[in-house]
C-alpha cells in the first residue's frame, strides 16, 4: 500500500555529493523530508525523495555545501504527461475500457451442464423460443422464469440452476435417474424357432419348446427348429391340451457363406500442384464478414484456421479471427498394381471376417481368390462357418384346431 500512495504521488531518485552529505540528511530529518533506500559509493549518497520534500531541499543544500543531482524520475506525475502525449495510446485504451464497459452489459455465451437425455439441440430450441440469446441484455433476462420454464417444459428435470457469471450464462440442470416408463402393448405368448440358413444342425439345447430337429439333420432356410406349441399328456399318454410358449433354444447351425468385393483398376487421386491462396476473415456469433475475393483455382479444397483474441475470450465475447487457405490440386488417374489390389481387398476381407468375429460367428473353412473380371479386381471367398441361429416367428393361432391355452 505505501509503494502505492509513493507512485501515485511520485518520487525522485537522487545523488547527493559534496562537503557534507551526512549534515545534509540530517537536516532533512529535522525538517521531516523524508529519505530512503539510502545507498552509500565512497563519499557520495543515494537516496529517493517525495517531490515535495525535493522542492524544500534548497536552503538545505546551500547551508551543507552538498551537491544534489536527479537520476531517476518515478510515479504517476511523470507518466501522465508522457502518456497524454500518445494520442493514439491514449484513444486506444479509453476505447478498451469503454468497450469493456460496454460488453459487460450483455450475455456472450451459454453454457450448459448436466444434459444428457435433453440434447444441445433441443435446449438451444428452448432458450430461442423464450428470448434467450446470445448478445442479449444482461437487464432483460429474468433468472427465475427462465427456471421455472425449463422444469415445466422438460418434466425430466428435477433441479435446475441458471446463474450470470461475467458475460457468461451457466445453466446447471439436473435429470430424473429413474427410468421412464413407457407403456408396452401385452404380447400374448406363442411363437416358433425357424432357421435363417440351409445347413446342418451341429448342437441343440431346448429351454423352452418341442425341438422339431436333431444334431445331424439338415434343414432349410425358414424350417421350424424349436415349435412354441407343447402337448400337455393325461396319465394315459393322451394328449389333454396344448399350450402356447416362446420357443427358446441355443442351436448352432453349419452352413455356408460367401463373400466378394471389387476395385476398378483405374482409381483418382489428388495432387496439390503447390500453388495456395489465403482469405481472412472475422467472425462475431452466426455473422461472417470475409475478404473479397473470387475462385481462386479451378480445383482446390480449403484448410480452416480460427484464432479468439484472448482479450474477447476472457470477457467470453463471440469475436474470433480466421483464415481460409485454398489449396489448388490435380485429379491424376492410376491404375493398381496386383500388390496394391491385393492389399485393399484383403483389407476389405478382414473387415468382414471382424465383422463375423463380433457376431460370434466361427470360421471352420475358407477358400479365397482374387482374379480379374472385365475393368475390375475381383476378390471372392466361401467359408463353411458354425453360428447360432433361431428367429422367433409368431404362431398363427387360428389354424389350429386343437385345445389350446396359454401359459
Amino acid at each position: 500500500m505505501i509503494r502505492l500512495l509513493k507512485y501515485i504521488r511520485g518520487y525522485l531518485r537522487i545523488r547527493v555529493s559534496g562537503f557534507s552529505p551526512e549534515r545534509f540528511m540530517n537536516l532533512c530529518s529535522n525538517k521531516g523530508i523524508l529519505l530512503s533506500n539510502i545507498v552509500r559509493e565512497g563519499d557520495v549518497y543515494y537516496m529517493n525523495i517525495n517531490l515535495k520534500g525535493f522542492w524544500a531541499l534548497r536552503p538545505i543544500v546551500r547551508k551543507t555545501g552538498t551537491r544534489v543531482v536527479v537520476l531517476e524520475r518515478y510515479g504517476l506525475p511523470f507518466f501522465l504527461p508522457k502518456l497524454l502525449k500518445r494520442k493514439i495510446f491514449v484513444g486506444g485504451l479509453v476505447f478498451t475500457v469503454a468497450f469493456w464497459m460496454w460488453s459487460s452489459l450483455f450475455i456472450w455465451n451459454i453454457e450448459i451442464y448436466g444434459n444428457y437425455r435433453i440434447t444441445g439441440d433441443m435446449f438451444e430450441t428452448f432458450l430461442q423460443e423464450n428470448s434467450v440469446t446470445v448478445g442479449m441484455k444482461k437487464s432483460e433476462l429474468d433468472i427465475e422464469t427462465l427456471e421455472k420454464e425449463m422444469r415445466r417444459r422438460f418434466p425430466e428435470i428435477t433441479w435446475a440452476s441458471a446463474k450470470l457469471e461475467g458475460t457468461k450464462l451457466l445453466i446447471d440442470i439436473k435429470e430424473n435417474d429413474a427410468p421412464i416408463l413407457t407403456e408396452q402393448e401385452e404380447k400374448e405368448p406363442g411363437s416358433n424357432l425357424i432357421s435363417e440358413y440351409d445347413g446342418t444342425i451341429v448342437s441343440i439345447i431346448v429351454r423352452r419348446g418341442v425341438p422339431k430337429v436333431a444334431v445331424g439333420e439338415t434343414v432349410e432356410k425358414g424350417a421350424v427348429l424349436v415349435e412354441g406349441l407343447v402337448p400337455v399328456f393325461n396319465e394315459d399318454a393322451t394328449v389333454r391340451e396344448y399350450i402356447y410358449v416362446d420357443a427358446d433354444a441355443d442351436i448352432i447351425l453349419e452352413h455356408n457363406r460367401s463373400f466378394s468385393a471389387r476395385l476398378p483398376f483405374d482409381h483418382i487421386e489428388k495432387e496439390y500442384t503447390g500453388r495456395e491462396k489465403k482469405k481472412y476473415y472475422l467472425r462475431f456469433g452466426d455473422a461472417e464478414w470475409k475478404m473479397p475475393q473470387e475462385r481462386p483455382f479451378l480445383v482446390y479444397d480449403s484448410v480452416i484456421r480460427e484464432t479468439r483474441p484472448l482479450l474477447f475470450e476472457k470477457l467470453s465475447i463471440p469475436i474470433y479471427t480466421g483464415s481460409y487457405t485454398h489449396r489448388e490440386y490435380m485429379n491424376v488417374e492410376y491404375e493398381y498394381s496386383l500388390d496394391e489390389a491385393r492389399e485393399q481387398l484383403n483389407e476389405k476381407l478382414i473387415t468382414f471376417l471382424a465383422s463375423l468375429e463380433e457376431k460370434g460367428v466361427q470360421i471352420i473353412e475358407k477358400d479365397v481368390k482374387i482374379d480379374t473380371n472385365g475393368n475390375s479386381w475381383v476378390i471372392s471367398g466361401q467359408f463353411v462357418v458354425r453360428e447360432a441361429v433361431g428367429e422367433n416367428i409368431a404362431i398363427d393361432k387360428t389354424d389350429s384346431g386343437e385345445t389350446i391355452t396359454d401359459e
